[in-house]
């Protein structure tokens, strides 16, 4: 089993700042991809980022990219995402992911077989 909690969320103003953080603890976290969602009232749960097991690889949403940052620290058991450049289109439930297969990174939600169980994100215009 792998338990991941999400913190750092809250609200911002457009153009702001925010990092998230996810703890990871269970299993060996080395051997996971890792990878943060998103979703809004209303939609469905969107793919953010993703990091392969040795951070070797990342990819993000067109949505983000550039203004988005992952990264993992293995000594800590910790996924995070930087977020700058904040919009209002930003808000909504950021949601940590591990995959128990695959090298990653992983865009897809369906692969991924742990949650955490949310941090909200508020962007204010």
């Amino acid at each position: 089993q792998v338990q991941l909690v999400e913190s750092g969320g809250g609200l911002v103003q457009a153009g702001g700042s925010l990092r998230l953080d996810c703890a990871a603890s269970g299993r060996t976290f080395s051997n996971y991809p890792m990878g943060w969602f998103r979703q809004a009232p209303g939609k469905e749960r969107e793919f953010v980022a993703a990091i392969s097991r040795t951070s070797s690889n990342t990819a993000y949403s067109v949505s983000v990219k550039g203004r988005f940052t992952i990264s993992r620290e293995y000594v800590k058991n910790t996924v995070s995402l930087q977020m700058s450049g904040l919009k209002p289109d930003d808000t909504g439930v950021y949601y940590c992911a591990a995959a128990t297969s695959g090298w990653g990174p992983i865009l897809t939600l369906s692969q991924y077989d742990y949650w955490g169980r949310g941090t909200q994100v508020t962007v204010s215009s």
